[in-house]
């Protein structure tokens, strides 16, 4: 085998070599960020779950508040 064509193996190797790397990185960076995606959606979800909690608490509190006032108005005659 020349030496042209041992260069030419060679340089060839080293490409493929290079670019199923950078494939397998940018696969295991992807994979990363659909899981960070995951993660968040899965925050969210928790913080959209204790606003709902938090909101029905106040309509709750509210509720009550506004039948206080209703019984003190009452009795005092207004």
């Amino acid at each position: 085998m020349s030496t042209v064509s041992k260069v030419v193996l060679g340089v060839s190797v080293g490409l493929t070599l290079s670019t199923v790397a950078a494939v397998h990185l940018n696969q295991t960076w992807d994979r990363e960020r659909l899981h960070e995606g995951v993660v968040r959606d899965l925050e969210r979800q928790d913080r959209k779950k204790d606003n709902l909690r938090l909101l029905e608490e106040q309509r709750s509190l509210t509720a009550q508040l506004l039948l206080l006032q209703e019984d003190q108005r009452r009795s005092r005659g207004i």
